[in-house]
């Protein structure tokens, strides 16, 4: 007779070295935007900026509570109707910045405004503000989760047209998200949201020849820009804005741009160099540094801890991404494996892509570092990852735990 294996209990662990991964991410938080406050204008907050992060970390904390009381099956139903919200709010959005544009005014009521020339944000008086793309790129990644398991448990056999069929369903699920949260602009999330759904899709079950293809597209892509940067510029600002082309001015030549384009690259080359192996201690002013509780947050912990610092945030980054890694390998659920999977390239380019750019291996963009950078919105998004990780981890993860049932 054939037998089958059989679940006989689902037993709720307890992820203590994730829990204090994160900890440990909050204290680091905390301390850096402290030493962060004499490089901030007073207009920010100054100590209630601490109090702020302190307060998002407990709604955080409150967040993964929920999430491992109700568990994520009953949570997969939820995110479809979190998704209508969140693009409801990215349509008002967008509407907001057409009314913008056109009168220089926002809505009336004062809940939305620009900074720094984007409308991503909602204002909530007493609390801050809310973006909702920080969240859209979670839901969007719990539904391509979604949205993969269905089409392999429904597809009969591995074909360009299956895999075709299945890059259609991410596409009308994410397209009008992405390019809503585009024209804010908010280059940064799309680009986190792309790389996660690619990576997702890629460890999926499509074919091989995809990940090739995908490649060379990259490369041509790639080649043909820096083809047109440098020898046909005025063709290339056509289709690209020039401020966006300044970036990597900044960024392939900061000695000559350091007044302007070049100012945060050079600022920040500065600061970590002349920090030494212990840094010059906390709360630093030496040196200027622009966003330095957001997307130079590395920099000024650099700074003030010096080469040892810089080497502790990335040890705590690799810590935990590495924890995502092994609770993927782990899961015997295929929604999770894909659904951490999409987490994990979520973390590691943003990782790369913020600490890269302050010693100039990349362009500066506004991409904030996970569970370190100050941003409430980002911050608690972070933190519903977190809550979903856990009951991944919690589950039945050795052969001990399935039985031979008839």
């Amino acid at each position: 007779m054939k037998q089958e294996l059989s679940r006989v209990k689902e037993p709720k662990r307890f992820d203590f070295i994730l829990a204090s991964i994160i900890v440990v991410m909050i204290l680091t938080s905390l301390l850096s935007i402290y030493s962060s406050l004499k490089l901030v204008p007073a207009s920010y907050g100054g100590y209630g900026l601490i109090l702020k992060q302190l307060m998002w970390a407990v709604v955080g904390l409150v967040a993964i509570i929920v999430i491992m009381y109700f568990g994520n099956d009953a949570l997969y139903d939820f995110i479809k109707i979190v998704y209508w919200i969140l693009l409801v709010m990215l349509v008002v959005l967008f509407l907001d910045m057409m009314f913008w544009k056109i009168t220089g005014r926002h809505f009336p009521g004062g809940l939305i405004e620009d900074i720094n020339g984007a409308v991503s944000w909602y204002q909530i008086p007493g609390i801050g503000t809310f973006q909702p793309s920080e969240f859209m790129k979670i839901v969007l990644i719990v539904k391509t989760a979604l949205i993969i398991d269905e089409h392999n448990k429904d597809k009969t056999d591995d074909t360009y047209e299956s895999d075709l069929n299945l890059f259609y369903k991410i596409i009308k699920t994410c397209l009008v998200p992405v390019l809503l949260i585009l024209l804010q602009p908010d280059t940064g999330i799309c680009i986190i949201i792309f790389i996660s759904i690619a990576i997702m899709t890629l460890c999926s079950g499509v074919r091989k020849e995809w990940f090739t293809i995908g490649l060379i597209l990259v490369l041509v892509v790639c080649a043909l820009f820096f083809y047109l940067y440098l020898f046909q510029r005025p063709f290339l600002e056509q289709f690209i804005a020039s401020y966006k082309l300044k970036r990597f001015d900044g960024w392939i030549y900061p000695e000559k741009n350091y007044i302007d384009e070049g100012h945060q690259l050079y600022t920040a080359l500065l600061a970590l160099g002349s920090a030494g192996l212990t840094g010059i201690g906390l709360q630093p002013d030496t040196i200027f540094i622009a966003e330095a509780h957001t997307d130079l947050i590395f920099v000024v912990f650099g700074q003030s801890f010096g080469l040892i610092g810089a080497l502790f945030i990335l040890i705590l980054c690799f810590a935990l991404d590495f924890k995502l890694y092994t609770i993927t390998i782990q899961s015997k659920n295929p929604i999770e494996k894909y659904m951490i999977c999409g987490f994990l390239a979520m973390m590691v380019y943003q990782q790369i892509q913020n600490m890269g750019m302050v010693v100039g291996l990349l362009p500066i963009t506004g991409i904030t570092l996970p569970f370190i950078s100050y941003g409430g919105s980002s911050l608690l998004s972070y933190f519903i990852v977190i809550g979903l990780v856990m009951n991944a981890s919690a589950k039945a993860k050795k052969l001990s735990d399935y039985v031979y049932s008839d």
